[in-house]
This record gives C-alpha cells, structure tokens and sequence, in this order.
C-alpha cells in the first residue's frame, strides 16, 4: 500500500497542495458568505495550503494515496439563510470548486501547448497529474459516506426527520469509509467516473490545440 517514489511525489505534489487549498477554502469562503465568519475568525479563509494541510493526512496521501485536509470549522447556526440550504452550498462549494480547477487547468494546459509548443513530459505530468488529483478529490468528496461533503449534501436534500439518523450513522463513518476503501469498492466506482471527466476534459483541450 505504502510506495515511496520520489518521481511521483515531484509529480504530484503540487496538485495536492492546490486541489486541498482550494477545497477547503471554498468551504470556507461560501460559509462565510452566507453569515458564518468561524473560518475566518480561525485563520481559515487563506489560499496558504499550510493552514489546510492536516500533517498525517498529508502523509497518507503522498505515501498511500488516500488521506485528508484539516476540515475548515463551519457552525451552520450562524447561517443567515436556512440552515439545510447553507450547509448544501458550503458542502458543493468543496467538490465544484475542485471541478472549476480542473477545468481552468485543462485550458491552461492547451494554451500552453498552443502557444509553446513545447513538449516538456514534466510539465505534461504536472498539468496532468494535477488534474487528475482535483478530480478524485472532487468525485470522491461526493461520496454520501459521512464525513465526506456527499454525505451533508444527502443530508440536506433529506426531510429534517432523518437528520439524527445521519447523524447516529457518523459514529461508524470512519470504519465504514476505511473498509469499503480496504476492499476496493470506493475504486470500482471513483476511478470509472473520473476517467470519464479525465477523457472529457482532454476532449476539450485537444479543441484548443
């Protein structure tokens, strides 16, 4: 599971910094949009990716391809729209932002080959691996496994009566997520979809090239 290779940390390392930074930030920015300044007030609402980076998460990522950001703090009672509505935009903001990225890097990646004509494989594997990276991030947060952003968007769609089920549901959300990563489920079904995006995104860069 564990892989150290220096190459590939080179590779991905920027995309993970950049796809964690703006996940959590967005959280954050839209929360305190909509009336909740905690972020803010916890030094939060930064694109400075150490403010983000939660050190062992971190570790897992870069070693074992799965691990986790610092959760940006979000009391949703501070909201000054409806409670359920805030908590679904501050849950999407994470995912679409990380969508939004992939695509403005997509469009960076053919102007650049456009206009340079350059071949460089490492800035090719950098452009790509960072797509990538934000596109996992972001497919994956939509997964309605608590604590991931799908589970508080299921959450918030939901008739209120089933809250406290959600909630109860939490307790096991860590035993849950890591046995259905250990056994291969979570892959079967992230990796299809986000070779789908992947493949659509290079569609539209070859129409810029």
């Amino acid at each position: 599971m564990f892989n150290f290779d220096l190459a590939r940390m080179i590779y991905v390392l920027p995309g993970i910094l950049l796809a964690l930074t703006v996940h959590e930030f967005s959280h954050g920015y839209v929360a305190y949009m909509i009336g909740d300044s905690t972020a803010k007030n916890q030094g939060r609402l930064t694109l400075n990716p150490i403010a983000h980076i939660d050190p062992l998460g971190f570790l897992m990522l870069m070693f074992a391809g799965f691990g986790w950001a610092k959760p940006v703090p979000v009391n949703p009672y501070l909201f000054d729209i409806d409670r359920r509505k805030g908590t679904l935009m501050v849950s999407l903001a994470g995912p679409v932002s990380n969508i939004i990225m992939a695509i403005l890097l997509t469009l960076l990646f053919g102007l650049f080959l456009r206009f340079t004509g350059n071949n460089n494989s490492v800035v090719q594997q950098l452009f790509v691996s960072s797509i990538s990276i934000n596109l996992v991030l972001a497919v994956f947060n939509l997964f309605p496994i608590p604590p991931l952003d799908g589970s508080k968007i299921v959450m918030s769609l939901f008739p209120s009566r089933f809250e406290q089920t959600f909630h109860e549901l939490e307790r096991y959300s860590f035993i849950i997520l890591i046995a259905l990563l250990f056994f291969g489920v979570i892959s079967r079904i992230l990796f299809p979809i986000v070779n789908v995006l992947f493949n659509m995104l290079m569609g539209l860069m070859f129409m810029i090239v």
